[in-house]
């Protein structure tokens, strides 16, 4: 009998031993989250709204994209933009000016798409020509049409947590976390990189009272930047349940600064020489290869935040035209003038 117990003993402490190697193999790799096909699904229901808004009656939204200067990442970008406005039925334009522009000529034109009915979204691509003012640019684009979300109008509204135009790249973040069911509520959040069109935006989201009428993610947040020292930023990550890197620096977060099983989200667009192939590529702010044999869910570069935003953009486009039927021309005046 004691030979009987003994081996049950053992086999009881195998079937276990062996269930914590399989538990612990199935941790050590990540779930790689597809931006793109989460941008997809997004784009289909872009698609379906769109196709409604017509049915309706109402004129196909349309969106105004101003272009200044030879930067092939813009052009790029603007690129990806406008075919995604082609792909769920939304019309678009891209005005081209040359980096010679004035800040002046380029204030007139943004004041005569303002007042323009047909135009229902507008975004001026960044960045610009260093003699032009940014922040001066993004504020002189009416609220109800800035697609981008960066007048200080619906940045405000944001902070509030009330509804309005979010930045596309934040909330693309959001909307990853949230369609993969990562939890927020409670957990720790680091998001690495404090500019105010990602980091700030990011962190306001995921900090926000899911109570009110933009719901944020009741999270508790940290923001590092580029004075956090080495050591205090590996203090956070250890112990962030999500985090979030938006910093533009290859490879600042590596396996070792995380702790087992964080969701980490890569909005890192960084181009750096192949030492393999001595070609350009593009890294994320994350060390891929070695975070997702640590993290329980992982977004790559490319393929992972950067679909989501052209995404969100599509989003924002129809709600601008949605806005504007509601907004008398007079007050787009007044708003874009003030």
């Amino acid at each position: 009998m004691a030979t009987l117990r003994t081996l049950r003993k053992l086999c009881q402490h195998t079937h276990h031993h062996a269930c914590s190697l399989h538990l612990s193999a199935s941790r050590q790799e990540a779930v790689v989250i597809s931006g793109r096909k989460l941008a997809r699904q997004i784009r289909d229901e872009a698609r379906a709204d769109v196709e409604d808004w017509v049915s309706a009656g109402n004129r196909r939204p349309h969106l105004s994209v101003v272009l200044v200067g030879d930067n092939p990442a813009s052009h790029s970008y603007v690129l990806n933009k406008t075919r995604a406005a082609a792909d769920v039925g939304i019309s678009s334009e891209t005005i081209l000016k040359p980096s010679s522009i004035s800040e002046e000529e380029l204030l007139e034109l943004i004041d005569k798409l303002n007042t323009d009915h047909r135009v229902d979204g507008l975004l001026v691509q960044l960045p610009l020509p260093e003699h032009i003012d940014e922040r001066r640019i993004c504020n002189a684009v009416c609220p109800d049409k800035d697609v981008d979300g960066f007048h200080v109008v619906n940045v405000g509204r944001m902070c509030l947590d009330q509804s309005t135009m979010l930045p596309a790249t934040p909330w693309g973040v959001w909307e990853i976390i949230k369609r993969t069911g990562i939890p927020t509520l409670g957990k720790n959040v680091l998001v690495a990189g404090r500019s105010k069109n990602v980091g700030m935006p990011i962190a306001m989201l995921l900090h926000t009272d899911g109570r009110h009428e933009r719901p944020g993610g009741d999270a508790t947040v940290t923001i590092s930047h580029r004075y956090t020292p080495k050591e205090q930023l590996r203090q956070h990550t250890k112990i962030a349940d999500i985090i979030v890197a938006a910093a533009g620096i290859p490879n600042l977060i590596t396996a070792d600064m995380i702790k087992e099983g964080a969701a980490v989200i890569d909005v890192g667009i960084n181009r750096i020489q192949d030492p393999l192939t001595g070609k350009n590529k593009l890294v994320g702010d994350v060390d891929f290869e070695g975070v997702r044999k640590k993290a329980s869910y992982i977004t790559p570069v490319p393929g992972g935040v950067g679909p989501m935003t052209v995404a969100m953009l599509m989003k924002n486009t129809i709600k601008a035209a949605k806005n504007l039927l509601l907004t008398p021309p007079e007050r787009v005046r007044m708003v874009a003038s003030s």
